[in-house]
């Protein structure tokens, strides 16, 4: 066996690096969690317990905790669907080419690049100056959209580009309408990319915090309150916070990736079924 180059190994400790970079804070976070009851927000650790983890579920007198979460998850789940529907409609209106439609698609990328407070002054001034009530339900809504429908449009375009139009073709000529085509033969076929776009959907806005700050009115979403509670709480309490949302988010994550399992599993079993009915 040939050694292996210098290079391999600078890359390998490169990439540990990285790693311990990237999830390193999170780690950390999670180890301090659970101090002792007389733990700091520092090291060394006082003691080990659940005192923290207990204490969030007690009554707080530092914010409404479990009332952001719940705006946040309705927040979320408003945003996915929403995100799923329309990023769905308009990747089959672009897959023909219509008058304006490279205007338009530079238009919805163009709110990738603008600064997100900058969209989130915006939108709470429109809100505002209409004389409608700003709350997250409506303008942090809205607010949200233009960040997770550009990564939902996006993901959707690359799905239509490599699908084979071949199917419905098919379908047509065995007498489908439009609408059975796109019911019976287009979703099924890109709906594992679709809880992609709904994951994607998900959770970039149940962690948006700088589009939600002038938009969510007088309710905060979690991130909003976790914003506030680093400037008055001191107790690990926060670190506990911080595990529980990153332990929601991971089992979002694990959700959406089972059912992505389950349906190509389902898609295989029908397809071994259709083979064996044709032998």
């Amino acid at each position: 066996m040939e050694p292996r180059p210098k290079s391999f190994y600078a890359l390998t400790v490169f990439f540990i690096l990285f790693i311990a970079f990237l999830y390193g804070p999170t780690v950390t976070i999670g180890i301090l969690s659970f101090q002792g009851p007389q733990g700091g927000l520092t090291f060394p650790m006082r003691g080990v317990s659940l005192h923290w983890f207990r204490d969030l579920f007690e009554q707080q007198a530092v914010g409404d905790i479990w009332g952001a979460f719940s705006r946040s998850l309705v927040l979320g789940l408003m945003v996915m669907v929403t995100t799923v529907i329309v990023s769905v409609m308009g990747g089959l209106a672009f897959r023909k080419r219509f008058a304006g439609s490279s205007l338009v698609f530079y238009l919805i990328i163009t709110s990738l690049v603008i600064p997100s407070i900058l969209i989130s002054l915006g939108v709470g001034l429109i809100w505002s100056q209409s004389g409608l009530p700003v709350h997250w339900s409506s303008s942090g809504f809205g607010a949200q959209l233009t960040w997770t429908l550009p990564f939902g449009l996006l993901i959707v375009f690359a799905v239509f580009n490599r699908f084979d139009p071949s199917f419905e073709e098919a379908a047509r000529d065995l007498g489908a309408s439009p609408w059975q085509v796109i019911r019976h033969v287009v979703l099924p076929i890109i709906a594992p990319s679709l809880i992609g776009v709904a994951l994607f959907g998900f959770t970039l806005s149940y962690d948006e915090f700088a589009r939600t700050l002038l938009t969510a009115g007088s309710y905060n979403t979690l991130p909003l309150e976790i914003f506030g509670m680093t400037t008055n709480v001191t107790t690990p309490v926060l670190f506990a916070l911080g595990t529980l949302t990153t332990v929601f988010s991971l089992l979002v994550i694990c959700v959406f990736l089972l059912v992505v399992w389950i349906m190509n599993r389902h898609r295989s079993r029908q397809g071994s079924d259709a083979g064996q009915g044709m032998i």
